[in-house]
């Protein structure tokens, strides 16, 4: 039930703009489980299948849930909601931030951050549709798509929407999805059986042997992707909107990092009220004082 909640979490890190669902797995210490169970799905079928199916259904359940919500606000709100967004991907820098330096970290691990951030931004931001747009593809082209949508998924920082753009695959994989057109959607699910096993594979090999340096890079590209949180819609200035936007920035960043270590921070508070419902603490008595 606790992995069911958490996907349901997952899920609607993969329809927030700005989230992504490979980075709350991250912070929530699920996704090397997840990425593993994944990449050695057929060595352990049983017990892998145990700990991926309430994730898988918990994501599901996000999604369908969630989907609706996040499309209304977004039509109706969609300033509000965009810095609401924008404060729950910065309540996830601190959290994800430690689970990179969870194994060891030195400085020189910086520069890969920076560098990533780097490469990530100008890829992200400046070479949109670095490929002609494709509207009939052929098999293999359709396969491609599912690839592309595994490793845009699987692989936290990277922004799914930007890369298929990229590849000249967004209007394809959204047109397909809302035709319903098998014809593209077999071959491509295929592709992304293929990819999301294949891609958790090299990712369990990666993590196992180069943690630091791999989530160095992860880390990078998540950094490079929070600009597109917002857009040419959440101008601020000085009126109500603004002021509201900046404290849904404050609820969202609390609230998302308040759920980064739930048990803790519930202890914490518990902790905070006590003392707050007993000002008046015990003084003791000093070195030769009388009893």
């Amino acid at each position: 039930m606790r992995n069911f909640l958490k996907g349901i979490i997952v899920g609607i890190g993969g329809i927030a703009p700005g989230l992504s669902g490979s980075v709350l797995l991250v912070i929530l210490g699920l996704y090397e489980k997840a990425v593993a169970a994944i990449g050695t799905l057929f060595k352990d079928f049983k017990n892998n299948v145990k700990f991926l199916l309430p994730l898988v259904l918990g994501f599901g359940v996000g999604v369908i849930i969630f989907s609706k919500i996040v499309d209304f606000l977004l039509v109706n709100y969609e300033m509000y909601t965009r810095y609401a967004f924008l404060g729950l991907v910065l309540g996830t820098i601190p959290l994800f931030y430690k689970e990179v330096k969870k194994n060891g970290f030195h400085k020189k691990y910086y520069a890969i951050i920076i560098i990533a951030a780097i490469i990530g931004f100008s890829f992200f931001h400046f070479n949109a549709n670095l490929f002609p747009t494709i509207t009939d593809p052929n098999l293999l082209q359709s396969v491609f798509l599912g690839i592309a949508v595994a490793g845009s998924s699987i692989v936290p920082g990277v922004d799914s929407a930007v890369i298929l753009s990229s590849l000249g695959l967004y209007e394809l994989y959204v047109g397909s999805i809302a035709d319903f057109n098998l014809s593209i959607l077999i071959p491509a699910g295929v592709g992304l059986v293929i990819g999301v096993l294949v891609i958790s594979f090299i990712m369990n090999k990666l993590i196992k042997r180069f943690y630091t340096v791999t989530f160095s890079v992860i880390f990078g590209l998540f950094l490079s992707i929070i600009p597109n949180v917002l857009n040419e819609s959440c101008g601020l200035g000085f009126n109500l909107n603004s002021v509201i936007s900046i404290i849904l920035v404050v609820i969202g960043f609390a609230f998302s990092y308040f759920l980064g270590d739930v048990k803790e921070n519930v202890k914490k508070l518990k902790q905070w009220f006590k003392k707050f419902k007993n000002p008046k603490q015990e003084i003791k008595s000093l070195p030769g004082d009388k009893v």
